[in-house]
């Protein structure tokens, strides 16, 4: 019976060793955590462990809590430990993209990320091993990168160590660990434009590729970012010409005048507007006269004005159209009628508003459109 008994117990042992823990609060009363954010397409998020000070104020900093330099923590591999940066496992922080970290390349990945603090400075490093439990098991062979950075002094204490991003720009953020009274930031960056425009290639052998839409929308951005405007190009004649996808429209092939215009072939982009013009709707061609008006073009804007008005004559947009096209021509009395038969079809208070000044000024002898 005692036999049997042991037995038993020994299978028992067996069965609890192996079987999986249950889920239970992180020891020692830390906080699991994660926050992100994008810069542009580039996605940087860190998963890290908060430890609290629990009355520990000035006794982190150069402590076992949070050691300066290397240290044999008594356990693990490493005899030359960084502090994790955190509590608990690894602090892992991921890019999706490439960016610099101050400055420095880092290609893609999830890091393992830790920290060589000083007093006045801390060498932030990027390993390779993302995986291993904490400090414990650092390997200074598996860094991918290391930056060095000043700490900073803050006013009040952080009871709950955690990372954010501030000074965020179009191209970059800082990353920031406050603890205590000190902050520790790096600042990332990514090439937006690079990495916006590698997307659109990829996405348009995709599906996404599929529609003349995208051609627009992939050429739009390189205008707007005044970027790359021989592959803008490109995309615009697909757009336009693409077999089974391009179709020739006023937003395709005013898109590719836009561009033509940016690559300083003005005689170029006109020939393409006149083809565009007689497709293009009320509001197409309303919008692109008020272009042409402010390019100082006057001629150009009437005869655009001209052609909305005789295609869908005696509303409110085509009447105030005519309004600017004659008075920017300086024939204020022809212009003046249209303006009038505008002001009761306005759709909304600012647009009557907007249609009275513009009255009043033709009335006194000036140009309705300054």
């Amino acid at each position: 019976m005692k036999a049997r008994f042991i037995l038993f117990l020994l299978v028992l042992n067996a069965t609890l060793v192996s079987a999986q823990q249950l889920t239970a609060i992180p020891d020692g009363g830390n906080r699991k955590a994660s926050v992100s954010e994008q810069i542009g397409l580039t996605k940087i998020a860190i998963h890290y462990s908060r430890p609290g000070l629990k009355g520990r104020e000035g006794k982190v900093w150069g402590t076992p809590v949070a050691h300066y330099g290397l240290v044999d923590l008594g356990f693990g591999t490493s005899k030359a430990a960084p502090w994790r940066a955190g509590a608990n496992e690894n602090t892992v922080i991921s890019f999706s993209t490439d960016v610099k970290v101050e400055g420095k390349d880092l290609p893609a990945g999830t890091y393992g990320l830790h920290m060589l603090l000083g007093e006045a400075e801390t060498t932030v490093i990027f390993s390779k091993n993302s995986t291993s439990w904490g400090s414990f098991f650092y390997e200074p062979s598996e860094d991918a990168l290391r930056v060095t950075v000043k700490n900073q002094p803050l006013d009040k204490s952080v009871e709950w160590l955690k990372y954010e991003f501030i000074d965020q720009t179009d191209n970059s953020a800082t990353v920031a660990l406050s603890w205590e009274k000190r902050q520790i930031p790096f600042k990332v960056e990514a090439d937006v434009v690079k990495i916006q425009l590698a997307s659109f290639k990829n996405e348009l052998r995709n599906s996404q590729g599929f529609t003349w839409q995208s051609y627009v929308q992939a050429a739009t951005y390189c205008l707007q970012n005044k970027t790359n405007l021989d592959q803008a190009l490109v995309w615009a004649d697909q757009a336009v010409g693409l077999p089974f996808i391009g179709q020739k429209n006023f937003q395709t092939l005013s898109t590719k005048a836009l561009v033509l215009t940016a690559l300083n072939q003005q005689a170029n982009a006109d020939a393409v507007m006149k083809e565009a013009v007689p497709m293009g709707n009320l509001n197409e061609l309303h919008q692109y006269g008020r272009t042409l008006l402010q390019q100082n073009r006057t001629k150009d804007a009437y005869e655009v004005f001209k052609v909305n008005y005789d295609k869908n004559p005696n509303q409110f947009t085509t009447n105030v159209g005519m309004g600017r096209g004659l008075s920017a021509l300086g024939d204020f009395k022809k212009a003046l009628p249209y303006l009038k038969a505008a002001l009761p079809q306005a759709p909304n208070e600012l647009n009557k508003n907007g249609v009275t000044a513009m009255i009043r000024k033709l009335e006194e002898g000036k140009d309705a459109n300054q």
